[in-house]
């Protein structure tokens, strides 16, 4: 038998992305406008679904990624393709309030409009299904993404040299 396993991942953040760019995460960009400017800037709703900054995202911190590749690696008996996320879509004003919070700053969001070029195709919920991993994996557990805001926060951001 030969193990398959194919992974589609969501709204990763985590340590080492600051080579990204303007594909870096939320998190590091809010870390950025934080530490640069006292705020955050988020885009107003394109929908009357949703008000500003309570689009969501399914927001999965690296950490989490790599306990559920190893444990799927050390189990030869699990094959599959696999979505890789929490199945818990948060707010962008919840990953905001968790930058801040985790800088022991105020809450300061300010919401701008959305560029032209992207309001018809911006998608204002994403959510993994994860029923086929939590099959696989009956344990696997994430940290909230609070926790892993404050631990990517303080333990990485605040102690690496940055460029902004």
């Amino acid at each position: 038998d030969t193990q398959f396993v194919g992974l589609k991942f969501f709204n990763v953040f985590g340590p080492n992305e600051y080579h990204k760019n303007d594909m870096a995460s939320m998190i590091y960009k809010s870390y950025l406008q934080i530490t640069n400017t006292g705020k955050v800037k988020l885009f107003r709703s394109n929908s009357e679904d949703f008000k500003d900054g309570e689009q969501k995202r399914d927001f999965v911190y690296i950490k989490d990624c790599n306990e559920i590749i190893f444990s799927i690696y050390k189990d030869k008996n699990i094959s599959g393709i696999f979505n890789l996320g929490t199945g818990k879509a948060r707010t962008w004003n919840d990953l905001a309030n968790a930058v801040f919070k985790a800088l022991n700053l105020e809450p300061n969001i300010e919401y701008i409009d959305m560029p032209e070029d992207i309001k018809q195709q911006y998608q204002n919920f994403t959510e993994a299904d994860i029923t086929k991993l939590k099959n696989a994996l009956p344990n696997v557990e994430f940290q909230s993404l609070e926790e892993s805001i404050e631990d990517y926060v303080l333990n990485y951001l605040n102690k690496n040299f940055l460029i902004y």
